[in-house]
């Protein structure tokens, strides 16, 4: 086994050290959520804390490290005998895999043997290995979102619940859950960042002497790892038994009224939901004040108890920077201070510490405490708090409405499309400065035809691991959801061949059916904005990105991936790589500038080459294209004939498309409909991609689109392989045929010559939205 990197030896990262040292304190605090750029210790920290964890008692032969001083009585290898002598053992570290099952993290129960023996066969997970111990979970921005809820739920009860058709073990999981993620891969769910009881932001320091000293204490840990461990062996010693005094000290501290009257009073005036986040920041200020060596709650424990567990509990929406407005914090908190209470300022340097020896969070981490011959650190307050949002840098300012504010930076307004300024550019080409979005409402559901296999989602229907049966097939490989009835169907006619005498079923591994089932996926969800001059309009271009940051929220809320292409000037730009980070989008369209001629078709196949290359690393995540545009096109010879042919590249491969017609005024060409009709598609107003009530739905099926023809709404096509590549719109056209003359056909309606079928059609459509 590896030696692992010392943890008194990780420079700076002060936050990050003391949220990890208070759950290793009082594990009930729930754990810690690390949010960072890459490369900035995140990994390395949260292993080294695992050596310093105290050792574990555990009944031997247990695979369920129950304590032999009060068993699990529901343990799957007991009962055990209280009091019977025990093992001791370091504390485990359990890594849990982006891409691991279900069944791997809570174990897996085989059901053959409880069909054809009546025994409870339980092979343990990844959640009984971490019992008593550190599950750390990289990246857990990237895992499914029924891994996180079993994870999450396992480590708020303290136990895990595994049951197979009718066949189910109970048993005890509490853990120290530890969390690491890099915002710019995506966000999590604000329900799933509430059940984190910490959260700590780091990024890399802008010291020099900090980043020299970060470097040294690498190259000589990667030279002679046990070496440079001996090196802190006394620091992490010390920082050992204080933890160990920490714990000890734990049940004699004290929260009084005051202190108490602080956290409520904070929770109220930051308006955060429930009350999860006032039991956390209660049993975080008591940590702290034992880790202080303290029997007193102070509102210094307050204050850094509220620093880190209430800024990831504020976010509204997914595009909101995490964060706590420290002035308001104070004024709470001296507006419900005591008599007797010292105030925020505590006089001894505060629960984190700062002076030599074991008075800080980590000790020597970040500054020099008689360390090693790799030379002592810098100060240990060099910055982890840094507001440096990652991947963000061209964000503009708050009224990026204004060209010329002193408040826009230089470079703010990227990404542009190459060729989108200068006079080369022609009449209108003039670059306008960035329109802030509109304000963003609830869309309605855009998704791709047929049954797909991709990542589970909330968008489009797919077979996946989790949702309603829809029938079963021979596993391949190991069972994991067993169609029972199914099984009992395969085994029931060969029971007297087999000699059945009991009551039992004969089962064999031949008669095993998997369940097949049905539920949703996500999807790469790939816009292209018209970003020229004939989309300039104040007014306009600020209802387009409202309307695209609606979908942005909507892709968020799908767990989809999403991807940026511009165009304008003379070429298009792929202004952000396909990401599961819904903000970076956010802040790539905020940031967009506008002006130029429309290059529709180099956009056009820009999008087509950026779908190639993520079918050919991910072929199983199906594309939507949403095409934002007021179907115009300028520069060349046939502007418009260039651009129907570009976008029938993408109706031969079957894409599924969409196009927002942004076009606007009393005289409309209807460009966007034959696009739409070009790419297969369809082709929704802004009005048209809210979300209406039922009523409103109903209303728009049966009045308008009950009545209208094919216009300029547009029709779509089918691919020249035969598919339809319609988009599902509820209470929009969602086209799946040829328009020609009077015909055409939809989802709910089908009009000939006039004569509307309309009724059962309507309805089912209807239900299907609701």
């Amino acid at each position: 086994m590896s030696t692992p990197f010392p943890f008194t030896a990780v420079v700076g990262m002060d936050d990050l050290r003391l949220g990890l040292l208070l759950n290793a304190v009082s594990p009930a605090v729930g754990g810690v959520l690390v949010r960072g750029e890459k490369g900035t210790a995140k990994s390395t920290a949260v292993r080294a804390l695992a050596t310093l964890l105290p050792e574990v008692s555990v009944v031997g032969g247990c695979r369920f490290s129950c304590d032999p001083a009060a068993p699990d009585p529901r343990c799957p290898d007991g009962p055990h005998e209280p009091g019977r002598p025990g093992a001791a053992r370091a504390a485990r570290m359990v890594e849990l895999p982006v891409g691991a099952s279900e069944d791997r993290l809570v174990g897996a129960l085989d059901i053959e043997r409880a069909l054809a023996e009546g025994v409870k066969a339980f092979e343990p997970g990844l959640l009984a290995e971490a019992h008593r111990g550190v599950l750390y979970v990289d990246e857990v921005n990237l895992l499914h979102d029924h891994l996180i809820d079993s994870l999450l739920d396992a480590a708020a009860m303290g136990s895990s619940y595994v049951e197979r058709e009718g066949v189910s073990v109970r048993h005890a999981a509490r853990f120290l859950l530890v969390g690491t993620m890099n915002p710019e891969e995506g966000e999590l769910r604000p329900q799933l960042l509430d059940r984190f009881g910490l959260t700590v932001e780091v990024a890399a320091s802008r010291e020099p002497d900090e980043r020299v000293e970060v470097v040294r204490r690498r190259l000589a840990y990667d030279d002679d790892p046990a070496g440079f461990a001996a090196r802190w062996a006394d620091e992490e010693d010390a920082l050992r038994t204080r933890i160990v005094a920490a714990r000890a000290l734990l049940p004699e501290v004290r929260l009084g009224d005051t202190a108490l009257r602080q956290i409520a009073a904070t929770c109220a005036a930051f308006e955060v939901d429930g009350m999860r986040a006032d039991i956390v920041m209660a049993r975080t200020a008591v940590a702290l004040a034992a880790w202080a060596g303290r029997t007193d709650v102070t509102a210094a424990d307050v204050r850094q108890a509220a620093l880190l567990a209430l800024p990831h509990r504020r976010r509204r929406s997914p595009f909101d920077a995490p964060g706590l407005d420290e002035d308001k914090l104070d004024e709470t908190l001296e507006e419900f201070a005591g008599d007797d209470d010292p105030g925020p300022e505590d006089p001894d340097g505060g629960p984190d510490g700062g002076g030599p020896g074991p008075d800080g969070p980590g000790d020597g981490g970040g500054g020099g405490n008689g360390g090693p011959a790799d030379g002592d650190g810098p100060p240990p307050q060099a910055g982890p708090r840094e507001p440096a949002a990652p991947g963000q840098d061209e964000a503009p300012g708050e009224d990026g409405t204004a060209p010329g504010t002193a408040e826009q930076r230089p470079g703010q307004e990227r990404p542009r499309a190459p060729g989108g300024s200068g006079p080369a550019a022609g009449p209108g080409a003039g670059e306008r400065s960035a329109v802030r979005a509109g304000e963003p409402f609830r869309t309605k559901t855009l998704s791709v035809p047929g049954l797909g296999e991709g990542a589970a989602g909330r968008r489009s229907r797919a077979r996946t691991e989790h949702g309603r049966t829809t029938g079963s097939r021979r596993p391949r490989g190991v069972l994991t959801k067993l169609h029972l009835s199914a099984t009992v169907r395969a085994a029931a006619p060969h029971q007297r061949a087999r000699g059945r005498s009991g009551p039992g079923l004969v089962v064999r591994r031949d008669d095993l059916r998997q369940a097949t089932r049905e539920g949703r996926e996500g999807n790469l969800v790939l816009f292209l904005v018209d970003a020229s001059g004939s989309m300039a309009a104040r007014q306009r271009m600020s209802a387009v990105k409202g309307a695209v940051l609606s979908l942005l929220l909507d892709a968020y809320q799908r767990r989809d991936k999403v991807g940026l292409v511009t165009f304008r000037g003379k070429e298009a730009a792929l202004a952000l790589p396909p990401t599961s980070s819904v903000d970076a989008a956010a802040a790539r369209l905020d940031a967009l500038p506008t002006g130029g001629r429309t290059p529709l078709a180099a956009g056009l196949l820009k999008a087509h080459d950026v779908l190639r290359v993520e079918r050919l690393r991910d072929p199983v995540r199906r594309p939507l294209l949403v095409v934002v545009t007021d179907g115009r096109a300028t520069g060349g010879g046939d502007p418009l004939g260039l651009a129907t042919r570009a976008a029938r590249l993408h109706a031969v491969e079957g894409t599924a498309a969409v196009v927002v017609d942004c076009e606007s005024g009393p005289v409309r060409l209807g460009l966007a409909g034959t696009l739409a009709g070009a790419l297969g598609g369809t082709a929704v107003t802004l009005d048209e991609l809210r979300a209406d009530s039922i009523a409103g739905l109903v209303r728009d099926v049966q009045g308008e689109f009950g009545t209208r023809g094919a216009g300029a709404r547009g029709a779509g096509r089918r691919g020249a392989d035969g598919r339809k590549a319609g988009v599902r719109v509820p209470g929009a056209a969602s086209v799946s045929a040829a328009a020609t003359g009077g015909t055409r056909t939809t989802d709910r309606t089908e009009k000939t010559g006039g004569t509307g079928k309309t009724g059962k059609t309507v309805k089912n459509t209807t239900r299907r939205a609701a």
